[in-house]
């Protein structure tokens, strides 16, 4: 990514103009002093008239003057700092967006959204307000400096020791201040990730009456957020006092010490009018230096934050010689494939299986036995540990990502629903080349047509966060929706029907059976699910334990035999005991 100063370097002519406005502020704002001292010199004392007419026409050039180039310095310092934080953000989103998924499985929402959104508005409020105030600052005091020591150097003396007693009270409080701000940037994520937990979930709560727990946990993180605020504002409390006792001094001393040079015939009333103007000129930096100590010091802690993010890489890259074939037709082919988490644990081990095109497999097995793994290898969302995966005889490893996980249609276990329109919902996988009438069909092969088209707005109703509104079945039926409309070579169903009633899933596997261009993979842990598969792959603790078709499987009565008998037993029972009444 980008980095913070090379951003500033692109946009250099913006900043130099906002500048060059700035510039010619300032010097406006240090003319009127002069103006002054010429008034009380000449006109006032001198009673010369000639000057009186001209300086009060120069006062109000003045006047205006500062007023255009001030809105010109404002405006230009906003729309380029504005332009970075955006640009900044965007490329902020797009780099998580491009790493990979154990990067996710580390790093939680709450503190990636205070990253993307409250770090960079802290950087965008540092490159147009407080850099803009920090140039002025400099800007503004040189040449206060300048003015003073061509008035008088021996009174100048007086507030160059101010300014430099307050830039070092400045840098004192910056370096406690930075310490405190990186604390603040943690717990601000921690914050964010409570919240937004607690919201996603607020059902789960609810049904389980853990209002309390909750608002207690999130009162907890709350305090520590107050305290370490409040800690800040005692750093900030404890200095700013200095500055303003600095502010009410400067001036009485310039006052006390030229009005000892005017006594004495050393200066004359009007200089000495001019440098109290230039004293009170002065003040305003010295009161802002606290402050813009204070905002750079949050800037920099929360450029530290994304800069971290920003050295992550993604661990899955396009190949860099990619093989693109002309088409896919969706082989599949595990060889010899084992996987290891994070913790190094075993999770599958030594998979081989090919499904040919146009075929079904299907994976079933207990919870943790590794089913979906398999999936998130197939899309090449996780590397394998050994072995390959391949489709169509490629090596997933070397296609293009797009290519790949374009080709594949996935009906997640965790069905995720934007809030958007059924339609767009659907759409999703090929936004640009997916029409209505695909949108129509695939939503009646999902059985989802039936409740679409009872709603008073059909395919344009909006879905609610994450599908609320929905039942879990009708979520289900959409995803299945969208995943057919994508139309691609390999479909993918992780447990998608496990919500549905068996009458419904029945019609629906009954219609994907007629889908015969298309190779399915079928994770399920019913039966009814994968019993018509090509090939049924039953996994214990992450090895192939039992493989075959249904028939096969049911002779060797092992695992897939007794899932049998433990799903459709009771069923039996229960059609027996309805014969028998």
């Amino acid at each position: 990514m980008t980095s913070l100063k090379t951003y500033i370097l692109n946009h250099k002519w913006s900043y130099l103009a906002a500048i060059l406005s700035m510039i010619i502020s300032v010097s406006l704002d240090m003319l009127s002093p002069q103006l002054t001292r010429i008034m009380i010199d000449d006109v006032i004392i001198n009673q010369n008239l000639t000057y009186f007419i001209p300086l009060l026409i120069g006062m109000a050039g003045i006047g205006i003057g500062r007023c255009c180039f001030q809105y010109s310095k404002e405006y230009l310092f906003d729309k380029t700092g504005s332009r970075i934080a955006s640009d900044m953000r965007i490329e902020l989103f797009s780099h998580i967006q491009s790493l990979s998924a154990d990067f996710f499985d580390k790093n939680n929402t709450g503190e990636l959204m205070a990253r993307v959104k409250d770090d960079i508005d802290r950087i965008w409020e540092s490159l147009t307000f407080i850099v803009m105030l920090m140039i002025e600052v400099v800007l503004h005091t040189g040449i206060v400096l300048y003015c003073m020591f061509r008035i008088d150097a021996r009174l100048a003396i007086i507030p160059t020791i101010f300014m430099l007693l307050s830039a070092s009270l400045a840098m004192i409080m910056e370096q406690k201040l930075g310490i405190i701000y990186e604390e603040i940037s943690e717990e601000n994520a921690v914050l964010n990730r409570v919240a937004e937990e607690n919201l996603a979930g607020v059902r789960t709560v609810k049904a389980f009456a853990r209002e309390k727990h909750e608002i207690a946990k999130f009162l907890s993180h709350n305090q520590k957020f107050y305290e370490l605020n409040m800690k800040q504002s005692n750093i900030f409390i404890r200095f700013y006092p200095y500055f303003q006792l600095i502010t009410k001094l400067l001036p009485l001393l310039v006052i006390l010490g030229g009005g000892y040079f005017v006594i004495h015939d050393q200066m004359t009333l009007g200089s000495l009018g001019a440098f109290v103007e230039y004293s009170m000129n002065i003040v305003w930096p010295m009161e802002m230096l606290g402050w813009l100590s204070n905002g750079i010091s949050a800037a920099v802690a929360s450029n530290r934050k994304i800069k971290k993010i920003i050295a992550e890489t993604p661990t899955i890259r396009d190949p860099k010689d990619p093989v693109i074939p002309d088409t896919i037709i969706g082989k599949i082919e595990f060889s010899h494939v084992s996987y290891k988490g994070d913790q190094g644990n075993l999770i599958l081990n030594d998979i081989n299986f090919t499904v040919l095109p146009g075929k079904t497999i299907g994976i079933m097995g207990a919870t943790g036995a590794g089913k979906s793994t398999i999936i998130q290898l197939l899309q090449r969302l996780y590397e394998p540990s050994c072995g390959t995966v391949c489709l169509d005889d490629i090596n997933i490893s070397t296609l293009p990502l797009s290519l790949l996980r374009g080709s594949i249609s996935v009906v997640m276990q965790d069905v995720f629903l934007f809030s958007d329109t059924i339609t767009e919902n659907i759409r999703l996988g090929k936004k640009d080349s997916i029409d209505d009438d695909i949108i129509t069909a695939s939503a009646y092969h999902a059985r989802a047509s039936e409740f679409i088209e009872r709603m008073d707005k059909q395919y344009e109703t909006i879905i609610g966060e994450r599908g609320v509104g929905l039942s879990g079945g009708q979520k289900q039926r959409i995803s299945i929706a969208r995943a057919l409309a994508k139309q691609t070579p390999v479909l993918v169903m992780d447990d998608s029907t496990s919500a549905l009633d068996t009458e419904t899933e029945h019609q629906i596997w009954s219609n994907l059976n007629m889908i015969y261009d298309t190779t399915k993979v079928i994770i399920a842990h019913r039966i009814s699910a994968v019993r018509s598969a090509d090939e049924i792959l039953f996994l214990d603790n992450g090895s192939i334990a039992e493989r075959g078709t249904h028939e096969t499987l049911m002779k060797k009565q092992g695992l897939y035999y007794e899932t049998y008998l433990a799903q459709y037993r009771g069923a039996e029972k229960f059609a027996f005991m309805q014969e028998s009444f």
